[in-house]
């Protein structure tokens, strides 16, 4: 399939041959939700915790005796029945919160989204990006001229350090290497531009 080449202008130039078996996929709504949603739950730490009845502070002596009272049995106070009694399946700091995607749906997945991004006309090529200087007004006007002023994710074959520092001020802009274009991002960004050189990478890594 062909790509469009966009200049500084944001106008078509000329343009690029791309993979078919990547950038020319059918659109997979189930597959791509699930891709996301791993994604999401892989980043998530066990960071709460929940006590247990034994390591509530209470006496384990019986409230009370077991017949006679009218009241109902209880052996502790630390029953997870009481009021401040501890829990029965506790929350724990180790608590794996992670899914398992395969790498040939992962792979599929993101051919699946950059298909979308052609088809919905918000992935770009162009032949390099760069910066004379780490000044973020330098690549908020590049990005403007080209008609790509809202949020972009912008993925470059290596990431230069001029560009690194000129987006980190930018808060709808992102760069990234291609190793480094997670599903999440590629769904969250309004638009998408690559240089050149990473569509070749991104096939070798999604072969």
């Amino acid at each position: 399939m062909e790509l469009k080449l966009l200049n500084d202008a944001g106008q078509s130039s000329a343009n690029v041959t791309a993979p078919d078996t990547v950038f020319g996929r059918d659109y997979n709504e189930a597959l791509i939700h699930q891709l996301v949603i791993a994604y999401q739950a892989n980043a998530r730490s066990g960071n709460r915790a929940q006590k247990g009845r034994s390591e509530i502070a209470k006496s384990t002596k019986k409230p009370w005796r077991q017949k006679g009272t009218g009241r109902a049995r209880a052996g502790m106070a630390s029953s997870p029945l009481w009021r401040g009694g501890g829990k029965i399946f506790p929350n724990l700091p180790e608590e794996n919160f992670g899914h398992k995607v395969n790498k040939k749906m992962y792979r599929a997945g993101i051919c699946s989204i950059l298909s979308q991004l052609v088809r919905e006309g918000r992935l770009s090529v162009v032949e390099t990006l760069s910066v004379a200087a780490p000044k973020t007004k330098l690549l908020a006007d590049k990005l403007k001229g080209m008609g790509l002023a809202s949020s972009v994710l912008v993925i470059t074959d290596a990431v230069d350090e001029n560009l690194l520092l000129a987006a980190r001020n930018l808060p709808g802009v992102l760069v990234v290497e291609p190793r480094h274009a997670d599903p999440v991002s590629l769904v969250q960004y309004q638009n998408v531009i690559m240089t050149r050189s990473v569509i070749a990478k991104i096939e070798e890594m999604l072969a």
